[in-house]
């Protein structure tokens, strides 16, 4: 079994090649009690309620985005309290990036805090969202705007998971994977060109990519931030499509966007737009938007985490590889930008 540890606020382990059902057996096994959060649909799918015993609870939330919400956050603090979980308990997030981000919500805050692991289902759980202690709700206001930095103990990734995912949820976890081969690793960018036979090797090297990331940076503070590559724009873009669009898809968008940007203030060349118009245009991903509607997004991107104070913050690059911030950019330079990836 192949491992990559993120020393955060505490060391932990992302294991690879580990089996689900071995793995959520190991942790059970270790705990009085362990709660189990998971989509209902997954729960039917992977036959999840057969794991249910005295010792074991398996709670039902939605699925997507729907997952994240006060209501649900409510509902689950209920689960805990019902079931009696205590300090020496664990929870499992068993999903999508949604799923683990509230299932680590709800451990940072059961009791102040108790211990939890997320075995990620989706290809964009497996890179980014369960990885690097980000867990949180989503709020009227924004996307992730309510939350906490709280590392799982674990992070299992089995890739078994993968086949069972439509060819649309599986291209919009490229949308991240590609993210981390244009702001550290390149390499990826060759192997995504046949990604289905390398995607033991993708996975890997973007978590790589955010696990060396995370560990120097856990809280945001400065250079956590490139992993944003994209995100700004993005998060508004799911914000007014009421989270139709998928996290992926949305983010390609973003990213195509910060590319064009960075070429409109002379950082880097059309050349490297071109690319990623290319590469994420080859897994159907989009890569406009509708004219017309920057000045809502320009709103809800003032309500987004990277903003300081009144000045809107963007990740960019200088060259493949190469993240930069662009601070203090202007309304007509933003509005430009997105001209070029208006539809």
């Amino acid at each position: 079994m192949k491992t990559i540890k993120i020393a955060a606020e505490k060391e932990y382990e992302i294991l690879f090649d580990h089996g689900w059902k071995s793995a959520l057996a190991e942790i059970s096994a270790a705990h009085d009690k362990t709660l189990i959060i998971a989509p209902g649909a997954l729960i039917d799918l992977f036959n999840i309620s057969s794991c249910a015993s005295a010792n074991i609870k398996v709670v039902s939330v939605p699925i997507g985005e729907a997952a994240k919400s006060a209501k649900v956050l409510a509902e689950m603090w209920d689960a805990c309290a019902e079931f009696g979980l205590t300090r020496s308990d664990c929870i499992i997030g068993f999903g999508g990036g949604s799923t683990t981000d509230l299932a680590g919500f709800v451990a940072a805050t059961w009791l102040r805090g108790i211990i939890w692991h997320a075995i990620p289902t989706s290809l964009a759980g497996m890179v980014d969202a369960s990885i690097g202690g980000k867990t949180g709700i989503n709020s009227g206001h924004g996307k992730n705007l309510i939350g906490s930095f709280y590392s799982p103990t674990s992070v299992i990734i089995d890739e078994s998971f993968l086949d069972s995912l439509s060819e649309r949820d599986f291209n919009a976890g490229m949308a991240e994977i590609i993210k981390a081969g244009f702001i550290a690793d390149p390499i990826i960018l060759d192997l995504a060109l046949s990604a289905k036979s390398n995607i033991a090797e993708l996975i890997w090297r973007s978590v790589a990519v955010k696990a060396k990331v995370v560990s120097s940076d856990f809280k945001e503070s400065r250079l956590r931030e490139v992993l944003n590559y994209g995100h700004t724009l993005g998060h508004a873009i799911e914000k007014l499509e009421g989270y139709e669009l998928r996290h992926g898809e949305a983010v390609s968008i973003g990213l195509v966007f910060a590319a064009e940007l960075s070429n409109l203030l002379g950082k880097i060349e059309a050349e490297l737009v071109t690319k990623h118009r290319e590469i994420l245009q080859s897994f159907g991903l989009p890569i406009t938007y509708k004219s017309g509607e920057f000045p809502k997004l320009l709103e809800l991107m003032g309500s987004d985490k990277k903003t300081r104070g009144s000045n809107l913050r963007f990740i960019g690059l200088e060259g493949l590889g190469k993240p930069i911030w662009l601070e203090d950019v202007t309304t007509n330079q933003l509005t430009n930008a997105y001209e070029r990836i208006s539809s």
